[in-house]
């Protein structure tokens, strides 16, 4: 079977980028600059022989990919599977509300313990790697031979780096996740590979780096 090519992206900015309030769920927009870098990205990959496009139907991913498929003529679906990770109660919060308010929550947080779920209906760790792993499988068998791009969120891309580089969930990130950079891989039926990862050459701006948005 022929490899399935990857092109994976972050959406551009939001306010809550900026000021690092998680945002899960809650369907928050782009700001004038994550416009900006969605414009961006999409004239980057516009020579591109990308084959479809798949998005997280929140807007902030969708409308960052709208602007990939406009520029690459390529079909744009939604994907629910590409929705950022559910945070439940800390939704709206920002990273120092959080650790004031729910210090024993926070530090299982900070730690990455695997089997934690976010108060009110968030998500564990081992069940958005299962969601990602099982969504990124089954859109890319659809593609052997084919290039593809999925938008989505820092949450869903951390999942994809750890499948690819096979890094355990509770490891310490020390890889970047930048608005609306360029991270390539490869897709085979024995699982993700990778190709190169966090490229901003398309970006005039230092792209923000969130730990999960």
């Amino acid at each position: 079977m022929e490899v399935t090519r990857i092109i994976a992206v972050r959406h551009g900015e939001t306010a809550w980028n900026v000021d690092a309030r998680i945002q899960g769920r809650l369907d928050i927009g782009l700001n004038d600059h994550g416009h900006w870098q969605a414009r961006q990205v999409g004239q980057a990959l516009a020579t591109e022989p990308v084959t479809a496009v798949y998005a997280s139907d929140l807007q902030r991913a969708w409308h960052t990919a709208q602007r990939i498929a406009e520029a690459t003529g390529a079909p744009l679906q939604p994907e629910p599977g590409l929705r950022e990770r559910g945070f439940g109660l800390f939704e709206g919060k920002t990273f120092q509300e959080i650790e004031q308010a729910w210090p024993e929550q926070a530090s299982q947080w900070r730690r990455r313990v695997p089997e934690w779920v976010p108060p009110e209906g968030g998500e564990s760790l081992l069940l958005v790697r299962e969601r990602v792993a099982e969504t990124v499988q089954r859109i890319a068998a659809r593609h052997p031979g084919e290039l593809i791009v999925l938008v989505a969120h820092g949450g869903v891309l951390d999942a994809i780096y750890r499948l690819a580089t096979r890094q355990a969930l509770d490891a310490p990130r020390t890889w970047k996740l930048p608005n609306a950079a360029i991270n390539r891989l490869l897709w085979s039926p024995e699982g993700l590979a990778m190709v190169g990862w966090s490229d901003t050459g398309h970006l005039e701006v230092t792209a923000r780096d969130e730990g999960s948005t």
